[in-house]
Parts: structure tokens; sequence; C-alpha cells
């Protein structure tokens, strides 16, 4: 709207200027013909002056010449040529004014010329032949005689008063000259008044034009300028109050949307920047958490490693002793050689579960055991960790009893070296926190949904007291229960079978008393996921 209206304003004031332009050359046409006129009315009325003086002269040389005193032939020959000279320039400039119009007043001149040029063009070849043939008068001849051929050459042709004539058309030129200058002087006024009419005109659209602009744009600006002012400072909830159908109104619309714009920018970027201070907190208490296990780990850790010095310098010293003593001194008994045989490998199967406990703190972190998962039959690997179980309990005297399994194939995805590692620790720890002529008992079936296969190992042990069973799956915890019953152990069994179970997507669980209502033992329940069918890989 604004903008049609700007080109409005700018197409009258150029078609102003063009009308302008076009007046101004009418004018100066107009003013031009006039001054044409007014030039060649002046010329004609020259030439008639000149043809008057040219006239006389001849007639005063050929009256020198008739009463013989004098004039020269040559000066007579000067005179006739600047007579035909004078007409011949008349008539051209006759024709020429004919040819550039008369004025507004003009016409009867243009009309009376060419008679009054054709009358004297007769009269200046009679004057001509007059005068080569005229001879000097006899000295007896009167003066009136002179003068009367002078008379009937000069004065009289074609029954008119020559002198008449001349005079006649030289006021007619002399009027003519007066009133071309002054319709000249009109022409230039009229063109003057033209001009400064057109002048004011355009001066005053072009006044009127900066009043209404001016008005109508210095609130609008003032409202953008503002907006911008506020977009400049950060306040991005300014919006700019302007509506109607002009640019200004689009202008303000576009700003109005940017600012918007960079507002919900700036929420995201201030949410964004809360969050990543949230998560930089976050990381900042769990590194601080995380280095407060390694410390703690690490204290651990060399626990752990002075304990695991001492067990191992006491078994070693016990082999030692125990070899020593049966060398020294007498052959003895077979019995005796076999009793000792047997404390010997009493001995070295402590040390021997020293040494892996060792081993397995030196591996920092289980994720780092390789395991090579494959479909396989969990009943396999249990069958086996249940064979090296009751070997174990035999000696603690201690029964495992396992719930038949059913006349199924269970396929999991795993390693069956570490999943027999993994049952025989759960077995291992039943059966070392069980009292002697204890039961431990097995039992394998699948999940109320069917997805998962279900371990269960339970006994009737000393139990886990409630407060530390949160802690019981971190290494090198023991409870208080657990230390009077074995002294032996590292607390890296139930860490290490933790781990080997999320490492084949399964879990581990621990709860005490093993049966509700009751006071004792533990139930350990391992989760792991079966395979959709029989033998196919995840």
């Amino acid at each position: 709207m604004f903008r049609r209206r700007l080109s409005l304003v700018l197409i009258l004031l150029a078609a102003i200027i063009a009308l302008q332009g076009a007046a101004a050359v009418l004018a100066l046409r107009e003013v031009e013909r006039q001054v044409a006129r007014g030039r060649m009315a002046n010329d004609i009325h020259l030439g008639f002056l000149q043809l008057s003086t040219t006239k006389q002269r001849l007639r005063s040389w050929l009256t020198q010449h008739m009463v013989g005193a004098g004039g020269d032939p040559a000066e007579r020959d000067v005179l006739l040529n600047s007579l035909h000279i004078t007409l011949a320039d008349l008539y051209r400039l006759t024709r020429a004014a004919a040819q550039v119009g008369p004025g507004a007043h003009g016409g009867e001149e243009h009309r009376a010329r060419p008679e009054a040029l054709r009358i004297l063009d007769q009269h200046v070849r009679g004057i001509s032949d007059s005068v080569r043939d005229m001879a000097a008068l006899p000295a007896d001849a009167s003066a009136r005689q002179a003068w009367s051929q002078l008379a009937d050459v000069f004065e009289i042709s074609q029954g008119q008063d020559l002198r008449q004539l001349i005079a006649l058309n030289i006021a007619r030129e002399t009027a003519v000259v007066q009133r071309e200058r002054g319709a000249a002087d009109q022409a230039l006024a009229r063109m003057r008044w033209l001009w400064i009419g057109m002048a004011l005109s355009l001066a005053m659209v072009a006044l009127s034009a900066t009043v209404y602009f001016g008005r109508a744009l210095r609130r609008p600006l003032d409202a953008l300028f503002k907006g911008a002012q506020a977009l400049r400072q950060g306040r991005l909830d300014h919006r700019i109050v302007w509506s109607g159908p002009d640019e200004f109104s689009d202008v303000a619309r576009s700003m109005n949307a940017m600012a918007e714009e960079l507002e919900q920018h700036r929420q995201r970027e201030s949410e964004q920047r809360h969050l990543l201070e949230a998560q930089v907190r976050q990381r900042t208490r769990d590194l601080h958490e995380a280095n407060e296990s390694l410390h703690q780990t690490d204290v651990r850790r060399r626990q752990l490693l002075a304990d695991v010095s001492h067990e191992l310098r006491t078994p070693t010293t016990a082999l030692r002793g125990e070899a020593e003593i049966t060398l020294r001194g007498p052959d003895r008994s077979v019995a005796e050689y076999r009793e000792a045989l047997r404390r010997i490998v009493d001995t070295s199967a402590q040390l021997s579960v020293v040494i892996d406990d060792l081993l397995a703190m030196a591996r920092s972190d289980m994720d780092t055991l390789s395991l090579v998962r494959k479909p396989l039959d969990l009943s396999l690997p249990l069958m086996d960790a249940l064979t090296q179980a009751r070997a174990l309990a035999r000696l603690t005297q201690v029964r495992i009893e396992c719930v038949p399994l059913p006349a199924l194939t269970w396929w999991v995805l795993g390693d069956a070296q570490r999943l027999c590692q993994l049952v025989l620790l759960l077995l291992n720890n039943a059966v070392c926190y069980s009292q002697p002529q204890g039961s431990v008992w097995v039992q394998l079936q699948a999940s109320e949904d069917g997805c998962a296969l279900d371990l269960c190992i339970i006994d009737e042990g000393i139990g886990i007291a409630p407060h530390e069973l949160p802690f019981v799956f971190e290494r090198h915890f023991r409870g208080a229960e657990a230390r009077r019953h074995r002294a032996a152990g590292s607390g890296l069994g139930l860490p290490i079978a933790q781990a080997l179970a999320q490492a084949h997507a399964g879990s581990l669980q621990l709860s005490s008393p093993a049966h509700p209502g009751g006071t004792c033992g533990t139930r350990a329940l391992l989760r792991l996921p079966l395979l959709p069918r029989q033998g196919e890989l995840l």
C-alpha cells in the first residue's frame, strides 16, 4: 500500500516534469519563431532602406553625369549591382518570411511584399537601361528638362510614384518590426511566467509529498526503531504494535516473528544450559563417587593382598612343617603316612583356593574375561558343577540334593566353562556356609513367562543379616557371621558370580532367610535368558 502511494507520487512528479519540459519546448519554439519573424522583418526593413539609399546615390551620380560634373562609370556599375543584390536579398527574405508564416496579427505584409518587389524589380531594370543609355545634356539645356528626365527615370514606374511606394514599404516594415518585437517580448514574458508557474506547481507538489510522507513515515519508523533498539538490548519479549495493509506492517510482523524465534532459541538454550549444568553436576558426583569407590577398592585390595600374603604364608608353612615332621625320625606306618598326606592334600586345597582368589583379584574387572558364547544345554555345565561341588561337600559332610530335571533341553547362549564356574561358585558358597550334616537343594525350572531359565540354590547355613544383603556383591565384603563361621575367604566369590551372570545377560539375586518365616539359610536365584528356539543364536 505505501509502496503504491509512493509510486503514484513519483509518477505524478515525473509527469509534471515531463509536461513542464514539453511546455518549455513548445514555448521555446514559439519564441524562436517570433524572434525569426522579427529578425526577417528587420532585415526586410533594412533592405528597403538600403534600396532607397542606393537609388538616391545612383540618382546623384546620374545628375553629376548629365550636367557634366564628372561621374565614374565604375561607380555607376557598383551602384547598379548593389540595387540588384539588394532586390535579390529582398526576394529571398520575403520567401523565407512566407515559409515561417505570419504572426498572430500578421499576414497582410506577406501579400503586399511580392507585388511591391515586382514593381521595384521592373523599375530597377528600367533604371539600369536608362542610366547606361543616358548621355550628358547640351550646354543650352534647361534645368527643368534635366529634372524632368531624372524624375521619369527614378520617380515614376508604371504610372506609380516610386518614392511613395518605397516610403509605404518602409513604413509597413517598420510597423512589422515593432509588432514582431512586441510579440517576441510577449512570448518571452509568457515563457517566463510559464516557467515560474510550473516551477511553483512542482515545488508545491514536492512539498506536499514531503509533508505527507514525512507524517506517514514518522510513526512506523519510530515503532520499528524502538523494536530494533529493544532487540539490540536483548528485550526479546518486546513486540511492535503496528497493523495495516502497508509494508511497515509486514516488516513489523517479520521483526515480531524474529523476536519470538530468538526468544524460543534463548529459552531452549537456557534449558539446554541448565540440563548441561545438571549433567555436569551429575557427572561430577559420579566421578566423585567413582573416585571414592576406587579409593575404597584400592584400600580393600591392599587389605586383600595383606590377607592373601598372610594366607599364603600360613598354608605353605603348614605344608612344609607337615612334610618335615613326617620325614623326621624313624619310619612310620602306612596309616600315619596316609594321614600326613591327607593333611597335606587339605592344606594344598586351601592354598589353591587362596591362589584362585589372588588371580581373580589380579583381574581388576570381570568384563575382561573372555567368553566364547554359543547355544548349549544348561543341564550339562550344571551336572559338571554338581560333580565337583559334591566332592567338596563330602569333606564338610554336607549333602547336595538336586531336584530331578524335566525331560527337556534348556537352550541358552553362553560359555560352558564360565557357566560351570558360575554354578560352582554358588554351590561352593552354599556348602562353605552350611552346618555339618546340612543340605543344599538345587532346582532348575523355566520362569513364569517362559522367556528365562531359573536356577535356584537353597542352603540351611548361617544366612545373611538383613543389613548386610545390599553389600554382598561388593568386592572383599564379608559379613560378621561369615567371618566367624569361616575365617578363610576373600569376599570375591559372589562379585565374580554376579559379573559372570551379567556377562551372560542374566541376573543373580540373594535372599535370606531362604524360606518365608524362616530364621536361617540363603536362597540364590540365577536367571538366564532362554533362546527363542532350540539351538538358535540370538
